[in-house]
């Protein structure tokens, strides 16, 4: 059973490592291929990035943004000439945003969550019934489905994610979210 297990395992290793070798820079968060291939133990970034994750959605707009769909639980950060700089999966909160264009409002480089989680490189663009919406990263790298019981606006991404996303969303950066 062992055996199997660690067969298993070491399949899937070698086809992500090589997968990755093979993605656009735009998905390696801008390195090169070269750099990637260099090391035999892929990321998780390569194993979580698909294909379709290079094209934001249709109707997010042109220029510099953030997209963010709900529906897919997913972020696109957008260069001015529409260049995909990244793409990732996200933790949705209980609260999502209704579709449309808004800007980055305020930035807090270390708070504590709604649910006490202590939360970094915070990013926020709106609020819904008097609950904040935007995008963190929790300390302890967790990203776990927030309480359903509990409103909550953050937008839970990686801590290598959220870093990048702390560079790219500048205050006054518009944020798109889409359905």
């Amino acid at each position: 059973m062992a055996g199997l297990t660690a067969a298993a395992l070491g399949a899937v290793g070698f086809l992500a490592w090589q997968a990755r070798g093979n993605a656009p820079t735009e998905l390696t968060g801008g390195r090169a291929a070269a750099h990637a291939s260099a090391s035999p133990s892929p990321s998780a970034a390569a194993v979580r990035e698909p294909a379709r994750s290079a094209v934001p959605p249709d109707g997010s707009g042109t220029g510099a943004r953030v997209v963010y769909s709900v529906h897919d639980a997913r972020v696109w950060l957008v260069d001015a000439d529409g260049t995909v700089r990244r793409s990732f999966p996200v933790t949705p909160g209980t609260v999502d945003p209704p579709p449309g264009s808004y800007s980055v409002t305020s930035r807090s480089r270390a708070v504590t969550g709604t649910d006490g989680t202590a939360v970094e490189h915070v990013v926020r663009f709106t609020s819904v019934g008097g609950v904040t919406i935007g995008f963190s990263a929790a300390v302890d790298g967790a990203t776990p489905t927030a309480d359903p019981a509990t409103p909550a606006g953050g937008i839970r991404e990686t801590r290598e994610d959220g870093s990048v996303m702390w560079d790219f969303a500048l205050i006054g950066r518009k944020v798109v979210v889409v359905r």
